[in-house]
């Protein structure tokens, strides 16, 4: 397991939780957080995105649903190459590219697992 790795777990199990209760927009929150912790790693990255796709098709979001789309691509061919914005919430409401202050309990996970 990576450093980062329980940390992401955890947002998407609360996230799964909220879905099950029918709380999506407080799931897709919680993603939000998994996704600006773990979009240094390829395989969080695209996990989180393809996350929030299907949550977006349980929220019959076009937008949301499109927007997803776009980035399970661009997060599996652009994060290894280092190309992400540091902070960014990953949703379609958000320019793919826009960098964005991180919450301070997520960077504070972000300092000690060494993320930068």
């Amino acid at each position: 397991m990576d450093r980062i790795e329980k940390y992401v777990d955890a947002e998407i199990l609360e996230a799964d939780r909220k879905i099950a209760i029918g709380d999506l927009s407080s799931a897709f929150r919680h993603l939000e957080r998994a996704h600006v912790l773990g979009q240094a790693s390829t395989y969080h990255h695209t996990r989180v995105h393809w996350r929030m796709f299907r949550l977006a098709l349980m929220m019959h979001s076009a937008l949301e649903i499109w927007g997803q789309f776009i980035r399970i691509i661009g997060a599996a061919t652009k994060t290894p190459l280092g190309i992400y914005p540091t902070g960014n919430t990953g949703g379609a409401n958000v320019w793919f590219f826009k960098p964005m202050p991180v919450p301070d309990d997520l960077q504070e996970i972000l300092n000690q697992a060494k993320i930068k």
